[in-house]
């Protein structure tokens, strides 16, 4: 007999239901006294007659002020009053639960090192914002401020390229030229900048061993000089490497020769300088989802994958899937490397550029550089580490990314301004079927005028 769900009496237990604060409602949509319960992805307003849920992907900012909570969303704003002393109960558990959602919409899943309270300020684009009295935290590999509206950002430590002390406040500066500064944090600023510090020399540190990995001939200076421009995450042009150490690109090619992108690459090389074309790398996070027949979806995709013979030689075949089962033989015939290596090209004349993964079954990506192909490749790499490497939010229509399944793609590009610039410049995307259809659709991608997402097969 399972005894869990009965009280010490004998009697059952009954589930704790959420709490439900009464207030007096103003919005579009609802109006009069209300019922308000706090769901992990919503918020539910009810009247005697009327009921709506905001969910958080939706809410914009959330404001208390003299006693009345805001909650400005795309759907209008609402505003809720006469909470007596649960008003500020109310608005910090709203406040809390939203975070959560936000923190899980930018994939961070971990406990914070370390939790502060204070002002948070940062430039992005010539754009400055500045915030009080927030929520800040430090993980493994980003701190996250958390203000209770659309500037609420995610640094990755990665990025950073320089730290700025100033009077109580610390400065984070990015590649991309952003800069993040915390102020105010009181007794926790230097454990905070302790922290922030420890985990940039743990994150170069492992970086180190991943690139000796990668090329074990590299001398001391040579593997000093690359991780310093080339941590793990972040995607540097081929030039420069050749320039440190032939052998690290040799070592780089060499695995790109072994994967899937090994004959795109060679017409990438052939259609644009080498030297300009950027390379990243990084742990392969996805290696036990890939491998995972559980993980397998029954879209309809045309691919490329390799086969092996008997001999352990690679060759090539093309074919349509239609049925999970049919994905699991594949995902279990094809090996994953450890690391995740992906590629950016530019088009000849700079305007476009080319994303390309190393990895079985993944599409090519284009976009327009807005002219400048070195800041371009630098937001994209901002915007896949932003998102996982989840390649798919890039190519969503903004109606797709509403859709109640896509709400934490949808709450992240909000609050990430290199996801917003690289979906703005999608052009389109192709499948690998065969190489001269590739190369065919590539080039003709590179000559659109278009700014919107292709509806084709290159979609």
């Amino acid at each position: 007999m399972d005894l869990s769900n009965l009280k010490s009496d004998g009697s059952p237990k009954q589930e704790q239901s959420a709490l439900e604060y009464v207030a007096q409602a103003t919005s579009p949509l609802i109006n009069g006294e209300v019922k308000l319960t706090i769901n992990d992805n919503a918020l539910t307003v009810m009247a005697l007659f009327d009921a709506i849920e905001i969910t958080f992907a939706e809410i914009n900012t959330l404001d208390l002020t003299n006693h009345i909570v805001t909650v400005k969303a795309d759907s209008g704003d609402y505003t809720f009053s006469h909470m007596g002393n649960w008003c500020q109960p109310f608005y910090d558990t709203l406040c809390d639960t939203y975070n959560k959602a936000v923190l899980r919409s930018l994939f961070i899943k971990n406990n914070p090192m370390l939790t502060a309270k204070g002002e948070y300020r940062y430039n992005e684009n010539g754009e400055n914002k500045n915030t009080s009295a927030v929520p800040i935290h430090i993980y493994e590999n980003n701190v996250t401020a958390l203000p209770p509206n659309l500037s609420a950002r995610r640094v990755p430590l990665c990025f950073i390229t320089a730290i700025e002390r100033g009077n109580y406040e610390l400065t984070l500066r990015l590649d991309t030229g952003e800069t993040y500064t915390y102020a105010k944090i009181g007794y926790d600023t230097a454990i905070f900048t302790d922290i922030v510090e420890k985990q940039l020399r743990k994150l170069r540190e492992e970086s180190l061993i991943a690139i000796k990995e990668i090329d074990p001939t590299l001398t001391v200076v040579q593997a000093s000089q690359i991780v310093k421009i080339m941590p793990s995450g972040v995607a540097v042009p081929i030039g420069k490497l050749a320039e440190i150490a032939p052998s690290f690109r040799a070592a780089l090619e060499n695995k790109i020769a072994t994967s899937r992108a090994n004959k795109s690459y060679v017409i990438l090389k052939e259609l644009c300088d080498p030297a300009q074309i950027f390379v990243g790398f990084r742990k392969n996070e996805n290696l036990r989802e890939t491998s995972d027949p559980s993980n397998a979806t029954s879209e309809s995709t045309s691919i490329m994958y390799h086969s092996y013979d008997s001999e352990n030689n690679t060759f090539e075949t093309s074919n349509t899937l239609t049925d999970a089962n049919n994905e699991s033989k594949k995902t279990k015939s094809v090996p994953s490397d450890p690391y995740l290596i992906w590629l950016i090209a530019p088009s000849p004349d700079g305007q476009f550029a080319t994303v390309e993964f190393a990895e079985a079954d993944s599409a090519t990506f284009v976009y327009h550089t807005a002219g400048n192909f070195t800041t371009f490749a630098r937001q994209i790499n901002r915007a896949l580490e932003a998102i996982n490497f989840k390649r798919e939010v890039i190519r969503m229509t903004d109606k797709e990314l509403q859709k109640p399944e896509n709400a934490d793609y949808y709450m992240a590009a909000k609050r990430t301004i290199a996801l917003q610039f690289v979906r703005s410049n999608f052009v389109g995307r192709i499948i690998h079927s065969n190489m001269e259809n590739w190369k065919q659709k590539l080039t003709q991608l590179w000559s659109s005028t278009q700014t919107t997402p292709v509806k084709s097969d290159s979609t």
